[in-house]
């Protein structure tokens, strides 16, 4: 499978951005999904994934109640809308595609290429 992230820009302290990724080649139903992001000088930390076929949702503490990952099926995208965005949310954030729903980067082996995102205050 391949995959497309974008939506990535400048936004304002408070703002909201919506990022999507796009999935191509396998039916992306086939995999559970995730987003992880990496700050300047940071390792990559997860941020949420959502399962294949129930839905169900997890989220790191530091974006729970800000950040909503959903999929639509139809078109084989996934987005992160993101919320009450702050300054540490500053990154790049990457769409991953795991045949397990987990929050571990090691067990997603396809990944997206990055698209950053900037929180100014």
């Amino acid at each position: 499978v391949q995959l497309q992230a974008s939506g990535g820009g400048l936004v304002q302290v408070g703002g909201s951005l919506t990022l999507t990724c796009a999935a191509s080649g396998r039916t992306r139903n086939s995999y559970a999904m995730g987003w992880f992001r990496q700050a300047p000088g940071k390792e990559r930390e997860f941020v949420a994934a959502i399962s294949r076929s129930d839905g169900a949702e997890h989220y790191a503490d530091s974006v729970k109640g800000r950040f909503t990952i959903s999929r639509d099926g139809i078109k084989n995208t996934v987005f992160l809308h993101m919320n009450s965005l702050k300054p540490e949310d500053t990154a790049v954030y990457y769409c991953a595609a795991s045949v397990y729903y987990n929050i571990r980067s090691e067990k997603y082996n396809h990944w997206g290429q990055g698209t950053l995102v900037t929180v100014s205050s």
